[in-house]
């Protein structure tokens, strides 16, 4: 399959899902972060999945197995929507797997209103600020800062799309959980679940995982037990280990 590559890209794969994905070093690359969203998500047996912010199509390509609905990425970097299809392709997704390459803020133009059963995302953590400090590698900075995409318009377009009762699943950084709870009643999405990511016991949770419902119920909101990710000999733990390798 080095057919499918270009010039300094090679193949990873998620050996528990035998998934494989192109990745360069010159763009973002898929962390754990894809890999927790995928499993983090409710998702849907069948119906339509939309990924915004899909990158190189990692939780597009690891959520495939997990359902039979229609899934669409969407990307707005021109390298990795490439990367991306062609994943698709080196994992023979392509009957029910597409990317869509645009701008998220007018996704309306390709994916009518109301006909989303369920979101992921993956957005840029950062906020955007004239003096903040970016990663010279434009690749990089797109994809780690709010330059293109803000944190509200993720649940603003989330919302138009989603059908009612329809879900979005995100995964994004424990400082940012006001906004993102403020930003979801803002647009209809009631919380439903969260989850709390530590690197290590005894350490502050650096990731957070939250799924919500559109036009839900404001009440019944799950807080599920904390997951951490490596021991004390620095080695991933076993449920940590079992999502990137599976149970052998």
């Amino acid at each position: 399959m080095t057919h499918l590559l270009n010039p300094g890209e090679r193949i990873d794969q998620l050996m528990s899902e035998d998934i494989q994905i192109i990745q360069s070093s010159d763009v973002f690359s898929f962390s754990l972060d894809a890999v927790l969203l995928a499993q983090f998500a409710h998702i849907p047996k069948k119906g339509t999945i939309v990924d915004f912010c899909a990158g190189n199509g990692a939780v597009s390509l690891f959520m495939r197995p997990k359902t039979k609905a229609e899934i669409i990425g969407v990307e707005i970097q021109e390298k990795l929507f490439s990367m991306a299809n062609r994943s698709i392709l080196l994992n023979h997704f392509e009957d029910n797997t597409r990317m869509i390459h645009h701008d998220i803020n007018q996704i309306r133009e390709v994916i009518p209103n109301d006909s989303v059963d369920f979101i992921t995302c993956n957005p840029p953590y950062f906020k955007e600020a004239p003096d903040s400090k970016k990663n010279p590698n434009p690749h990089l900075a797109i994809a780690r800062h709010e330059i293109h995409l803000k944190l509200d318009d993720v649940f603003k377009e989330a919302s138009v799309l989603l059908k009612m009762n329809g879900k979005i699943a995100m995964v994004h950084r424990p400082d940012r959980l006001m906004d993102i709870l403020d930003s979801m009643k803002r647009h209809r999405i009631a919380p439903k679940k969260i989850q709390f990511i530590y690197p290590k016991h005894n350490k502050e949770a650096n990731t957070i995982l939250i799924e919500g419902i559109k036009d839900g119920k404001l009440d019944g909101l799950r807080v599920l037990p904390p997951l951490y990710v490596y021991g004390e000999n620095n080695e991933y733990l076993p449920e940590i280990r079992a999502m990137l390798y599976g149970n052998k």
